[in-house]
């Protein structure tokens, strides 16, 4: 059943009227009510950001509809966690296929449903249109933590900086290879592979937890060595990594389907996890405000004076190589 606009949009409209303002779809802009305004602190810096994600290109198999909307806004929410923001206010438009039924866009919906309450965030109004290929583009609104007017960038690492992130890597890369290229894995281990792909989970809490230690920020979603590259050159330093993080069950994937797992580290994406430079003079404060919130905070190297290059420590001596700058590629 082929569904025409304003049929699309009265299902946003029931679908997630409990969620969002009345307005939604009855003008051409969308009003935000005073007291809705009263409720923000404009004394915190406003926080935009976009993405759009293309069904070719960014879509694996296995990946539902209500998993796609909920990507679509992972990958806007991954950003404003990196910054230390808190989402307050969405714009979703979509781009629809013709071949995509009713059941299909009401799931979409129910996706976006799903990423707001779990997110903290309301969807207030967007756009449809038809496309070849389904194409949604998220747009949220946020504010900076604390009292701050402004985020941390990507040019504040200074030599002495401890680098950081917030989770181990390679679990996305390894489920892309074993839903796309039938890769054999454990159960365990492609359980988690795979859910990694299709239900990805930003660092909101290390994000707005930590964000006041960060002196350089970014998400990884394009891949770990190019997010370290981009922090170290626009930093104007280099980065020396002692540690490689990722766990033992990704190491035993790697080595029982012969596959580089440093590959799988450092040159996948899909991440979404948080690399930033910390200060040494505040990373004691910084772990015990981790341990307190149970989020881990996984130390791999440090800043020093250079000229945007990063370095890898080898395993058998203490000599160190430089990491190729080499990022995510997208499944087309």
């Amino acid at each position: 059943m082929k569904l025409d606009e304003k049929e699309i949009i009265q299902l946003f409209i029931t679908r997630l009227k409990k969620n969002n303002f009345k307005d939604f779809g009855k003008n051409d802009v969308t009003v935000v009510p005073n007291h809705v305004l009263q409720s923000a602190s404009f004394s915190k810096g406003l926080v935009l950001k976009c993405d759009m994600l293309v069904e070719s290109t960014d879509v694996p198999a296995l990946m539902a509809p209500w998993q796609i909307a909920r990507k679509s806004v992972v990958s806007v929410i991954s950003d404003l966690s990196a910054k230390g923001a808190k989402p307050y206010v969405s714009l979703i438009s979509l781009g629809l296929p013709v071949y995509y039924s009713k059941k299909a866009i009401t799931d979409l919906i129910h996706g976006f449903s799903i990423a707001s309450r779990e997110f903290d965030f309301t969807i207030v109004g967007g756009d449809t249109n038809q496309t070849k290929e389904l194409i949604i583009d998220c747009c949220i609104i946020g504010f900076s933590s604390g009292n701050n007017l402004e985020v941390p960038g990507r040019n504040g690492a200074c030599s002495g900086d401890l680098i950081i992130v917030s989770g181990l890597f390679g679990y996305p890369p390894a489920g892309l290879k074993i839903i796309m290229d039938g890769v054999k894995a454990t159960d365990k281990f492609r359980r988690r592979a795979v859910r990694s792909v299709l239900q990805p989970e930003p660092r909101m809490k290390f994000g707005s937890v930590l964000s006041k230690y960060f002196t350089s920020s970014i998400d990884s979603s394009d891949g770990l060595s190019t997010s370290l590259y981009e922090l170290a050159k626009q930093s104007n330093v280099d980065f020396f990594l002692n540690q490689v993080p990722c766990g033992p069950d990704l190491l035993n994937f790697a080595s029982d389907s012969n596959l580089n797992s440093r590959e799988l580290i450092f040159h996948g994406g899909e991440e979404f996890e948080i690399v930033c430079t910390i200060p040494r003079s505040k990373i004691e404060e910084a772990i015990s405000c981790a341990k307190r919130s149970r989020i881990p905070l996984l130390p791999i190297g440090e800043v020093k004076n250079g000229s945007g290059n990063v370095f890898i420590r080898t395993r058998t001596c203490d000599k160190y190589l430089l990491l190729e700058n080499r990022g995510y590629t997208h499944l087309s």
